[in-house]
């Protein structure tokens, strides 16, 4: 391999079901020029290539050991990740086997380059005998004593320049999994290994390190890394308890209109639970309650009777918008410009965000009418785009997603010209669910990732960032138009935004948004820093310049804020 020129985005993603992580990989690889290294756990799957002989190497029922069997589109037999292993995912561009512009990779040479990798790294960990073994893939240990035993699979694709998959090092895995249930890659005379049992003591994390460094160095210009939360027990995927009722809020007039503020007459009941994430993150400092907000947080809002008109359509037919929901600062603009944003599924979510004022109590059953009553108000209101948001309904098989795609074809059949938006939960990352929205083909599907990685488990811990990237990369994988954005100000740095703005580039997403935390109560998150406008500035030219078709930046910017232009903006057509 050349020299490489560009940075290489390492991210650590902690541990994430092996369909999600597929659906990134494969539109990082499709549509992704940068050079990316996913490293993650996997919890217990068995996947194949194409020519496995599946009834000689898999032992048992995958089920019975708690374990999913997946082909893949990639070499080699059977093989096994699960916790304890650290699987690496290297997407990068590979150069020209013979040089020039154009032509095949060097796939073996690839390979080889993979293998040197997790040697080097061995070697760094006290590993001094880890190799290649004649005629068998992978990295071995003991090579050229009487007993080589192979401790990482090696498997990749490789096409158009373009790589995936990748290896598997085994760190403190269950080796029962490899032994006792499957034939590793089909060979029934080799042994098999674990850093732990060749006496290496390791943690997942300390590998983790010496693979990152070592791989920055070797397919990057130097390394750009993120790390979602390492000390996230399986079991504990909870949300937050915001403390004695939702945090109390006060709302005040000046001449720039009404605004909520969080009230500090009375003790603030931030969690400690939601403190100690923010602490554990890296996140101390905050704004004070009592700090009045910048001058370019202050918008000037005007109801003027257009506004008030459509208020009412949105009380005769009880709906509910996001819009008044959640206090939104743009209202009477976007109103006025015929974009609203209608909350269905209820006003109850199941989740605890940290930045998020919507209610957390019990939701109710979803109605059965709803979609009727929401293309009853869009007719009405005469919406040229209209977007539908939706409460996490984690209570719901399906998360909520065949309701959200009967909306949307309730929608097109009253008011066929209107372009329908949807901003949607993750459905816990069910594919099968998603796919009930992608198939209604909204006109732009929207998913916020809202945080960097390092922020995920403080800000939205009922969430994941690997797994949201695999919503979007589903819905890129229809050939939806692809949405999603963040809000800043609660701690991330400026690098880290940019990389989230690589990252979601890279896996084709067209619009994004970008705009200010504004606390909502006092037992919410903290707001870290105000972020000058010039900031937002930048980062809009810096995403548009990865190839985003265009980003949405500024200090009162929300999910929905200009949506109706920045779908123009990528040339979304209606239906």
């Amino acid at each position: 391999m050349t020299s490489p020129t560009e940075p290489l985005h390492v991210r650590w993603l902690g541990r994430v079901p092996y369909g999600q992580m597929l659906a990134v990989q494969e539109s990082l690889f499709r549509h992704g020029t940068a050079n990316h290294l996913l490293l993650l756990e996997h919890p217990h799957v068995f996947t194949h290539g194409p020519r496995a002989d599946l009834s000689t190497n898999v032992l048992v029922d995958p089920a019975h050991v708690g374990a999913e069997l997946v082909g893949v589109n990639r070499g080699g037999d059977v093989t096994y990740h699960g916790p304890g292993q650290l699987v690496g995912y290297p997407i990068l561009s590979l150069p020209p086997k013979h040089g020039g512009r154009s032509g095949p990779a060097d796939t073996v040479a690839y390979v080889s380059n993979v293998e040197q990798l997790v040697i080097d790294a061995l070697a760094e960990l006290g590993v001094a005998t880890a190799g290649r073994l004649a005629g068998y893939p992978g990295v071995w240990v003991d090579v050229g004593g009487d007993n080589p035993r192979k401790i990482c699979a090696i498997g990749v694709r490789v096409s158009r320049g373009r790589t995936m998959h990748g290896f598997a090092l085994n760190v403190t895995t269950d080796m029962r999994y490899l032994r006792d249930y499957i034939i590793p890659c089909g060979i029934a005379d080799r042994p098999v290994t674990s850093l732990a049992e060749e006496g290496v003591t390791a943690s997942l994390a300390e590998v983790v390190d010496v693979i990152a460094t070592l791989a920055a160095r070797r397919w990057g210009s130097g390394g750009e890394r993120q790390d979602v939360a390492w000390h996230v027990r399986p079991d504990d995927l909870s949300a937050f308890s915001r403390g004695e009722g939702p945090g109390s809020v006060v709302r005040t007039s000046d001449d720039h209109g009404v605004h909520a503020e969080p009230r500090f007459d009375r003790p603030v009941g931030e969690s400690v639970r939601l403190l100690g994430r923010l602490a554990t993150a890296g996140v101390t400092d905050s704004v004070a309650l009592t700090n009045r907000k910048p001058e370019w947080l202050r918008p000037k809002v005007q109801h003027g009777p257009e506004v008030l008109k459509l208020k009412r359509i949105v009380r005769d037919l009880q709906l509910v918008t996001v819009c008044e929901e959640a206090g939104c600062p743009n209202l009477s603009d976007c109103w006025a410009d015929g974009t609203a944003t209608f909350m269905v599924l209820g006003e109850r979510c199941t989740r605890a965000c940290g930045f998020c004022l919507v209610d957390t109590r019990k939701p109710l059953a979803p109605e059965s009418d709803e979609p009727a009553r929401v293309a009853e108000a869009i007719a009405r209101m005469n919406l040229a785009h209209a977007v539908l948001t939706m409460v996490a309904r984690d209570d719901l098989a399906d998360g909520g997603m065949a309701h959200v795609a009967a909306c949307v074809a309730a929608i097109r059949e009253r008011c066929p010209t209107t372009r329908i938006e949807t901003l949607i939960s993750d459905a816990k990352g069910d594919i099968a669910a998603l796919a009930e929205l992608f198939d209604a083909r909204p006109d732009v599907l929207n998913h916020n990732v809202e945080t960097v990685p390092r922020l995920q488990r403080a800000v939205r811990p009922s969430a994941g960032y690997a797994r949201s990237l695999s919503v979007l990369a589903g819905a890129k994988a229809r050939d939806l138009t692809v949405k999603s954005g963040l809000v800043v100000g609660m701690g991330e740095t400026v690098a880290e935004v940019d990389g989230v703005l690589v990252d979601l580039a890279s896996l084709g997403v067209q619009i994004v948004t970008i705009g200010q935390y504004l606390r909502p109560t006092s037992h919410h998150l903290p707001v870290e820093r105000w972020v000058e406008p010039a900031e937002f500035d930048r980062w809009k030219s810096f995403g548009e310049s990865l190839g985003i078709g265009h980003v949405e930046a500024s200090p009162l910017t929300r999910s929905s804020y200009h949506a109706r232009q920045s779908a123009e903006a990528v040339d979304v057509r209606v239906g």
